[in-house]
């Protein structure tokens, strides 16, 4: 199996006061292609962190990370951005939609980064919000989305350029129970 993500003996400290604050000890994982992987710990134990060290969102204090076979750290701030735009779909705990926007274009938005064809990106948008079952919410605006809907339009916007890997935060957090369920199999069926 191919590995996306490889950590060795990763730590990554913060400034604190006078001192510092060791938020990951000694991390070791690997994510191979294909697997669907979930971090499971109480509130502040690093999971977070860990998710945007792998989504090349922060960089550890010491120790290794490789995606795909790339020293993330040794990535300018303009290849790591290039990287994330290109190979990582993300789906945060708080959706992030952009409210003047309808589910459309929240969808579209990270596929005008790649500078595709019109025609293109129209067609990918129309095929992310099918796996999601959202296409009958096209024109609407998150406003008018239930926060399951709101959540699937996340997902759409995280898997419409078809990354390599989706680093997702609690993306069912702020949900009931059913609309849980749903979101996580979309997800397992999308893998």
């Amino acid at each position: 199996m191919e590995n996306l993500i490889l950590i060795k003996d990763m730590v990554k400290r913060y400034p604190a006061g006078a001192g510092e604050f060791t938020a990951l000890q000694d991390i070791n994982l690997i994510i191979g292609k294909g697997e669907f992987t979930g971090f499971v710990g109480p509130s502040g134990s690093g999971k977070t962190t860990l998710l945007n060290i792998i989504g090349t969102l922060d960089q550890q204090s010491e120790g290794d990370v490789h995606f795909m076979g790339t020293d993330v750290l040794k990535l300018t701030h303009k290849q790591s951005a290039a990287l994330r735009s290109e190979k990582i779909g993300f789906i945060f705990q708080s959706y992030n939609l952009l409210p003047v926007y309808t589910v459309f274009e929240n969808v579209e938005f990270p596929l005008l980064l790649l500078n595709l064809p019109e025609s293109k990106r129209k067609e990918m948008v129309h095929k992310a919000l099918e796996w999601v079952g959202l296409t009958d919410k096209i024109n609407s605006k998150p406003d008018q989305l239930s926060g399951g809907e709101c959540q699937r339009v996340a997902i759409a916007r995280a898997i419409v350029k078809r990354p390599v890997i989706v680093v997702a935060d609690e993306p069912t957090a702020n949900l009931d129970a059913e609309n849980s369920h749903h979101i996580l199999q979309t997800m397992v069926d999308l893998n």
